[in-house]
């Protein structure tokens, strides 16, 4: 039996069987790949008949099997962001405590604070990241002068603190995923060509259709001159079948080494008021996308200061200014936005309107 995606997928050579939505490098689930491609295609249709009515046509089986390919797109992703963490520690820190570092914010006063907690492999491989801190912030209420108030969750990361110095200068390797309205909303950046607003390298146009930043690793080092040692040491690292096993890892040409695929370095020029300057790779590991930032150790601490302080302004902001902008002009746009919304976080409540668009969902 077809699912409810192919005809209108079949339609159009270009989004045919083997055609890769944003999200295949980091979920190759083919039902996730498909829904992206579907509304891909469905825009370009709406955009090309303006003054015909269209249908977006969902069965809610198969949005419920969607949301399950999600959710397991970002257990898998996890895990494998974890092992890869675990083989830089081994590889460049050696032995690394870890710890849950919260960021949180009270709702009423704007307040700021971090939170650490030690916590053991076992938690690591057996909690969603996000819940990691959501469950540590339970925890808390915070008298704002007035009435007592749970903090909200403003960022999230796992960090690998080394025991001792090592010869790299690594003082910290952080994990992180994006949370997941924002990996949605990244979706929608690409099925639009949002990038296409803005400068881009000419010669990284062949990635531009991807969402490569979901799961990310962060390298704090202690200069400039030792992220760029770094860097060319991971370029060049190979993994041996002993050190791959004792992670419970297979030795294959996708895990016994990491295939940087574009390389930008911000280290030099990173007079930016949230401090941020790193030299950012993405890579290619186990089968899937990373985005590995190694940052000098001041760049790091003005960042972190940054993100407490304010809310989480700089880069993040300037691209919610950037699609607000968008949405106004192409409203359409915005409709994918709370399109997907409301297929992954809100499935109960009403589907979202449009001009010349019909919703429906299938039994």
């Amino acid at each position: 039996m077809n699912h409810p995606f192919d005809e209108l997928l079949l339609a159009d050579p270009e989004v045919a069987d083997h055609a890769h939505s944003p999200l295949w490098m980091v979920s190759q689930e083919p039902l996730l790949n498909e829904l992206v491609l579907y509304l891909g295609r469905f825009r370009a249709q709406l955009q090309k008949e303006p003054d015909k009515t269209h249908e977006l046509r969902f069965s809610r089986d198969n949005l419920r099997a969607c949301r399950a390919a999600f959710d397991r797109m970002i257990i898998r992703g996890e895990e494998s962001l974890h092992r890869l963490c675990e083989l830089l520690c081994t590889s460049f820190a050696g032995e690394c405590h870890l710890q849950s570092v919260v960021i949180g914010e009270v709702p009423t006063t704007g307040e700021r604070f971090t939170l650490s907690q030690l916590i053991s492999r076992q938690d690591l491989y057996s909690t969603f990241d996000l819940d990691l801190g959501s469950r540590q912030l339970k925890k808390l209420q915070y008298f704002d002068g007035s009435a007592w108030i749970g903090p909200q969750l403003v960022a999230n990361v796992v960090e690998y603190q080394p025991s001792e110095p090592n010869r790299f200068g690594v003082h910290k390797i952080i994990s992180r995923i994006k949370a997941e309205e924002e990996i949605w909303n990244k979706v929608v950046d690409e099925i639009f060509g949002l990038d296409a607003l803005v400068k881009r390298d000419k010669q990284l146009r062949h990635l531009s259709k991807y969402v490569k930043d979901i799961f990310g690793v962060k390298v704090v080092v202690g200069s400039t001159s030792e992220a760029e040692r770094l860097h060319a040491a991971i370029e060049s690292m190979e993994w041996d079948a002993a050190t791959l096993k004792r992670l419970g890892l297979p030795l294959s040409e996708q895990t016994e080494r990491v295939s940087v695929v574009e390389t930008k370095s911000y280290v030099r020029d990173s007079e930016k008021e949230s401090g941020w300057g790193a030299i950012k790779s993405v890579v290619l590991w186990h089968g899937k996308m990373f985005e590995i930032q190694l940052q000098p150790l001041g760049n790091f601490w003005k960042e972190r200061e940054h993100l407490t302080r304010e809310s989480h302004a700089g880069f993040k902001s300037r691209r919610e200014q950037v699609r607000q902008k968008v949405a106004a002009q192409v409203p359409l746009f915005g409709f994918y936005q709370a399109l997907l919304k409301w297929l992954f976080q809100d499935p109960e409540g009403m589907a979202p309107v449009f001009p010349g668009v019909s919703v429906s969902v299938a039994e």
